[in-house]
């Protein structure tokens, strides 16, 4: 068996959903493996969560004036849920402008609308420009330049 030949079974066995594949011939021997694609699944619980919870518990009996500051927490979650998030649509290196020496895309107060490149993504050695679906004022930048981001990930807030 040539070089190609096995080439040839390497790029067949990948296609396939073949695990391994071993073949004997006179004195030549050789065994293909594919790699298991083991998806691990990662499920993160917010450990503050319950820690509030039991200090909400708490607070009211022990101490009453300590139970503004508890109140107060929800209170900061609901002005965000007016804002929209433009969240990352794939797996790269997040980059707020062209180049090094170009302006970004947007600064926070800057308006934009549906269709305005607001950053890029550089995933494979290609530059993906990320474009915005709302319209809306930049409120808040989440990532820093230059750094990896994933799918789904949120980039930027936008105040409708």
């Amino acid at each position: 068996m040539d070089f190609k030949q096995i080439q040839e079974l390497v790029k067949m066995i990948n296609k396939s959903n073949i695990s391994e594949l071993s073949i004997e011939q006179d004195k030549f021997k050789i065994t293909i493996k594919q790699k298991d694609n083991e998806v691990q699944q990662v499920i993160a619980v917010p450990a503050p969560v319950a820690p509030v919870q039991a200090v909400a518990a708490v607070a009211p009996a022990a101490a009453p004036s300590t139970a503004a500051p508890v109140a107060a927490a929800p209170a900061a979650p609901a002005k965000a849920d007016n804002l929209v998030t433009i969240k990352s649509p794939m797996i790269g290196t997040f980059y707020r402008s062209a180049g090094p020496d170009k302006a970004p895309f947007v600064n926070v107060g800057d308006e934009v609308a549906p269709g305005k490149v607001v950053c890029i993504i550089e995933a494979m050695k290609l530059f993906n420009e990320i474009e915005s679906e709302v319209s809306g004022k930049i409120v808040k930048v989440l990532v820093d330049d230059a750094s990896p981001v994933e799918y789904d990930q949120p980039l930027f807030l936008v105040e409708p």
